[in-house]
């Protein structure tokens, strides 16, 4: 393929999302909320990719009281079993993510829950249903943010950004409560990641903590995570952070993570013992903190535990599970 008819450069950065300006987002949010300006500069990097819509709605629907391992699972297995073959790598086949009418066959509910996804199954098949059958073609599609276009189509206006959320989010956001196996959270995940409504924030325990802790939930009307509460939590959000709250509490999602943070305590603790070394074994210990960083993007984590016979400190390098990115990934036949 000519250079010039090549588009996978401008599909990744497309689906990474890597035109907007990171430092002067991380900025505008820091300046807004002291509480972001603490804590996100240490994880910096941090984007929304742009997924496909019906992906990004299944792909949640399987989310619902589950972890990232068996989500990423389910969404290979749903490729594998059903999604169009896309060609073979090394020895590797590999499928695509199955379209809605693929998901509508009579026996896909009891098939699924062969495959152990559960009441989850019962839920992705109807919603299969009802978008491939009782919706317009292109109906979900058609909930999209006109300023987060597919890639190729014409950008437009979102309209006014109001404390609650602009119109077009708040519509997409009711459209999608009407689907099987969705609630007010993964309708905001799904909004967020596959709609490109930036002011979607997705309210879960997770950040329901988060929200007490550090920004004054949890006492009087809003002392529990009511529908009520839910919302407001996400006004708050949306009030300090504009048209991207659901960027900004993506980042403060991941500053939490326990994965992230003992990753980021135990870089910190070795700089701190490096600073009072000679110029040239400080120079060798940062090549050393560089290849751990590295090992930790690449699925791992840095543990530290003191061994009380010799008092050093060892680093040991743990798998871990997949992040959340690689619930996009097109899967491969194992």
């Amino acid at each position: 393929m000519a250079e010039e008819d090549d588009s996978t450069e401008e599909l990744v950065k497309h689906y990474l999302n890597l035109e907007p300006n990171l430092t002067d987002l991380y900025s505008q949010w820091s300046s807004a909320d002291r509480n972001f300006g603490k804590k996100a500069p240490r994880f910096t990097g941090v984007r929304i990719l742009r997924q496909d819509a019906w992906e990004a709605l299944i792909g949640f629907i399987c989310s619902s009281n589950n972890n990232i391992v068996r989500i990423s699972q389910m969404v290979e297995k749903l490729c594998i079993h059903y999604g169009p073959f896309i060609g073979q790598l090394d020895g590797q086949s590999y499928h695509d993510f199955p379209p809605p009418s693929a998901l509508t066959g009579k026996n896909v509910e009891n098939h699924l829950r062969e495959l152990g996804f559960g009441y989850r199954a019962k839920y992705i098949h109807q919603t299969a249903v009802m978008v491939s059958s009782e919706r317009e073609q292109g109906w979900l599609d058609s909930l999209r943010n006109p300023e987060s276009p597919i890639l190729g189509s014409k950008l437009g206006s979102a309209g006014e950004m109001k404390p609650e959320g602009r119109d077009g989010y708040r519509l997409a956001h009711e459209k999608l409560l009407d689907l099987q196996g969705v609630g007010p959270k993964v309708a905001d995940c799904v909004c967020l990641f596959g709609l490109g409504w930036g002011e979607a924030v997705p309210v879960d325990t997770h950040v329901w903590q988060i929200a007490q802790r550090d920004y004054k939930f949890g006492k009087g009307k809003h002392s529990s995570l009511t529908k009520a509460t839910y919302d407001a939590v996400g006004n708050h959000f949306r009030k300090l952070w504009g048209k991207e709250a659901g960027w900004a509490h993506s980042v403060l999602f991941t500053a939490d993570l326990r994965a992230f943070s003992e990753r980021l305590t135990a870089k910190i603790e070795m700089k701190e013992e490096d600073s009072a070394l000679p110029k040239k074994e400080e120079e060798e210990h940062e090549e050393e903190v560089v290849r751990i960083e590295r090992a930790a993007l690449t699925k791992t984590r840095v543990k530290r535990e003191l061994d009380e016979e010799k008092e050093k400190r060892v680093l040991q390098i743990e798998n871990v599970s997949m992040t959340s990115s690689e619930r996009v990934k097109r899967r491969r036949r194992g």
